[in-house]
């Protein structure tokens, strides 16, 4: 039995699609999520839903329980929560015991200047202690994490950031998605540690010439101080923790701490993984 976390988020929906579509009969897969009534359609595909709550840790016991691989996807919010959380996960599956626990971490996240890297280090760590059989998918970026807004910025003109002429090395969101799959299903996994990237890099510089190139219209990029960045970021409502986040993986990804390509996507995805231009087209289109 193969148990998916946060399968009604965006990353977790595209698992559970990926699992089905290489032909995982539905009732080896379980669909672990924080509020069941949100997952009737994975519900109504076969897929059983047990509710598995990280804020909640008496849910995750009975979630994991016989799981012979557990995809556990990491969680969002500010670091605190996610140490708690992350905490809880990882106690629950050494106590399910769980015949393999892969984990969504981030690329390079040993050695890693980001932020965000220091719950995935500290989860790992944990993982490491359990003595489970362990696969880390450390996962780059998602090239949606900037194409998400494009169409506004296409509107506006001005793609903004802070990462100067650093390059990012990212794959969509589905191609990850489409690997942990692949992982999940495969053989001989246990120990493995997989630095996942897209094939290529790019400038925030080069996504704007994209987007003005698919859109017709002008579009520049606008390298910004951190302080006037994250002043836009706060203006349009978004969490502190998040503006944080965001400027940090700005100002890392100038220094060259995303520009990184490996090939363990690509190989295991058995093809190239999905190019920029994809992506942009995909986020104009609305």
């Amino acid at each position: 039995m193969i148990v998916v976390t946060g399968a009604t988020g965006q990353f977790g929906r595209l698992v559970i699609d990926a699992l089905l579509e290489r032909g995982t009969p539905a009732s080896e897969i379980v669909a672990a999520v924080r509020t069941p009534a949100k997952a009737a359609d994975i519900a109504a595909r076969g897929v059983e839903v047990r509710e598995a709550d990280y804020t909640r840790p008496e849910t995750l016991v009975p979630a994991f329980t016989g799981a012979d691989k557990l995809l556990f996807v990491s969680s969002n919010g500010p670091e605190a929560d996610r140490i708690a959380q992350h905490t809880a996960a990882v106690a629950a599956a050494a106590e399910a015991r769980v015949g393999q626990l892969l984990y969504t971490s981030v690329y390079a996240a040993s050695e890693s200047p980001l932020g965000l890297s220091r719950v995935h280090r500290d989860t790992e760590a944990r993982i490491a202690a359990t003595g489970l059989p362990t696969v880390l998918l450390r996962n780059g970026w998602y090239t949606e994490n900037y194409t998400g807004s494009l169409a506004g910025a296409v509107e506006r003109g001005v793609v903004a950031g802070s990462a100067g002429e650093g390059r990012i090395a990212s794959a969509s969101r589905a191609d990850y998605a489409e690997a942990a799959a692949i992982v999940l299903l495969g053989d001989d996994q246990a120990g493995k540690v997989y630095e996942l990237t897209g094939d290529t890099n790019w400038s925030l510089a080069e996504l704007a010439a994209e987007a003005a190139k698919q859109s017709g219209k002008e579009v520049a990029y606008a390298n910004l101080p951190a302080e006037q960045y994250a002043g836009i970021l706060n203006g349009v409502g978004l969490p502190s923790f998040l503006v944080e986040l965001l400027v940090d993986a700005d100002l890392q990804v100038a220094a060259g701490a995303l520009e990184g390509i490996t090939g363990d996507l690509s190989g295991l995805l058995g093809r190239p993984t999905t190019p920029l231009a994809d992506t942009v087209a995909v986020a104009l289109k609305g």
